[in-house]
């Protein structure tokens, strides 16, 4: 099949790509390459895939343009769609919440309305557990009423789940909606907490940690989360939510321990107020995923840590 994923030069989208690929697809990536983080990065993980050899084409765009997402889509077939691309991150929405609705929330408009007109049927979009906000209950189950977003970023991914619901209802497309719940591993974004905190820790430099280390989160390995998005991509459900998450929660103390552990170099620990925006836990029912997907989580945050510093290691510059 022809399969295109927006944010395919991406952490998550990146592998998506080499699991399609290895999985005997052709593959687009869509991708702007912006500055949230260095674009090196990006283009790394892109020289990767090319390495692959397998049927493989890069497109640099931007999602806000309507007009180079139709050209794209009028030029290739596309038999599915992985909508992958944001602006990511809680803290940056911020200081930029209109950027953040653009790009979120108009540029899934232009994707799916690309799609809707070349007959695209399928498509799987990123969520975020950030939609759950500061959630009455754990765990985080698909059916919990959400309304208690604390960031633009959140409330433009609650909007692009609505979208994908409205444009199911009207144009009967199939639309599964993936909620991730902070997904890490190899090629993991700088900004993030593991990688930076690993990064920091090695280089014997402090670590800002908001609040008394009690927020804890549900840790995802992206192998697992791998298997999530591809099983979506196997089956037809109309419109469906999942999240998917590793199903246990770890203390923000606890991750530095692990990282600690894994590195054998303690934390030098740089302690700050909590941040607006921030959640006190995340925590997955993936129980709608076991039933529907068959997705089982493997990679237990005590293995997927030395896994990443291992990583980390032998691709540090």
């Amino acid at each position: 099949m022809n399969f295109l994923v927006t944010g395919g030069a991406g952490f998550i989208g990146s592998h998506v790509c080499e699991r399609l690929l290895r999985d005997g697809h052709r593959v687009w990536a869509f991708d702007d390459l912006n500055d949230f983080y260095d674009p090196q990065c990006k283009r790394a993980n892109l020289r990767e895939i090319q390495a692959l050899a397998k049927p493989f084409e890069f497109v640099h765009g931007d999602l806000i343009d309507a007009a180079a997402l139709a050209g794209l889509f009028s030029a290739v077939k596309f038999d599915q769609v992985i909508h992958l691309a944001a602006r990511a991150g809680v803290r940056p929405s911020l200081e930029q919440p209109a950027l953040y609705q653009r790009v979120n929330v108009e540029g899934t408009v232009n994707v799916l309305e690309a799609a809707r007109k070349t007959g695209v049927k399928k498509i799987t979009i990123a969520s975020s557990s950030s939609v759950y906000g500061v959630n009455a209950k754990v765990p985080f189950s698909e059916s919990d009423p959400i309304f208690s977003a604390v960031s633009p970023y959140a409330a433009s991914k609650l909007a692009c789940e609505a979208l994908g619901h409205t444009w199911h209802h009207i144009y009967k497309m199939d639309v599964a909606m993936l909620r991730f719940f902070t997904v890490y591993g190899p090629r993991q974004r700088p900004d993030l907490a593991i990688h930076k905190f690993t990064a920091l820790i090695d280089a014997g430099q402090p670590i800002p940690v908001f609040g008394d280390g009690s927020t804890a989160r549900d840790h995802t390995h992206i192998s697992d989360i791998l298997e999530g998005i591809i099983a979506c991509t196997q089956r037809e459900f109309g419109f469906e939510i999942f999240n998917l998450g590793e199903s246990q929660t770890v203390k923000l103390s606890g991750l530095i321990s692990l990282i600690e552990n894994a590195l054998g170099k303690k934390a030098v620990i740089d302690r700050q107020p909590l941040q607006l925006g921030d959640v006190p836990i995340t925590f997955a029912d993936v129980s709608k995923a076991r039933r529907m997907l068959g997705y089982q989580p493997q990679v237990k945050v005590e293995k997927g840590i030395p896994l990443f510093v291992d990583w980390f290691r032998k691709n540090r510059q």
